[in-house]
């Protein structure tokens, strides 16, 4: 078999990879603060800040794109996939995406219907649609998932998630209720495994933000990803 452009570049990524006395007061003595609650790795994530896009470091790559917000409440899959696609190419409208995808009132299907677009636009076999079925994933899925995450980030390719969020999984600014979406993975830290969200919803207070990648593996299932 002939190795694919995408096995060639994971071929070569494997080749990187004494308190103080203090005296007696007179006064009644006040007590100290309580020390704080401990941070959740997600809240942790949520106040982290963007850097600027393009930005990158040995441990922090995140990539240049052109965010627009969805101009419908159904095109979030024409919106992410636009942003996904404006990392390569100049865009094409999120109306003519979502012509091409197709879009209805009730959504995006699917994520290969955003792969095949993907490819499309680019003229490229890069993009593969990986599905995520086990809620919790599995260990392996999980590995996947973060392979991918950076290698097409190293390879300056956005990855499209299909996300759904129960209202006890949500990402920054989400409303209390279950959400199916599509959004963009545009970065990654490697020091703290962080994922960069360029998310076209507009709940969140920023358009982008980062999340952990635990929150990532656990949003996604039973849907899937183009990466």
């Amino acid at each position: 078999m002939t190795p694919t452009t995408k096995f060639k570049a994971a071929l070569s990524g494997l080749a990187l990879l004494a308190a103080a006395v203090l005296p007696m007061a007179a006064a009644p003595a006040i007590a100290a603060p309580a020390a704080p609650q401990t941070m959740s790795a997600e809240v942790a994530a949520a106040i982290k800040p963007v850097p600027k896009l393009g930005f990158s470091t040995q441990t922090v790559r995140t990539l240049n794109i052109e965010f627009q917000y969805q101009q419908t409440g159904y095109w979030c899959g024409p919106a992410a996939t636009r942003i996904a696609l404006s990392a390569r190419i100049s865009p094409p409208s999120q109306q003519q995406l979502a012509n091409e995808l197709p879009t209805t009132t009730n959504g995006t299907d699917w994520i290969g219907q955003v792969t095949r677009v993907l490819n499309n636009h680019l003229g490229t076999g890069w993009y593969e649609t990986k599905e995520m079925p086990n809620d919790p994933p599995t260990q392996a899925q999980r590995d996947l998932l973060w392979r991918d995450v950076v290698l097409d980030i190293n390879n300056n390719y956005p990855i499209v998630a299909n996300i759904v969020a129960p209202a006890s999984n949500h990402p920054p600014g989400y409303p209390n209720y279950t959400i199916y979406h599509y959004f963009t993975v545009i970065g990654y830290d490697d020091s703290d495994q962080t994922v960069l969200i360029a998310d076209p919803a507009g709940f969140a207070p920023t358009a982008t933000y980062w999340l952990t990648f635990n929150q990532l593996a656990t949003l996604i299932p039973p849907k899937g990803y183009s990466a």
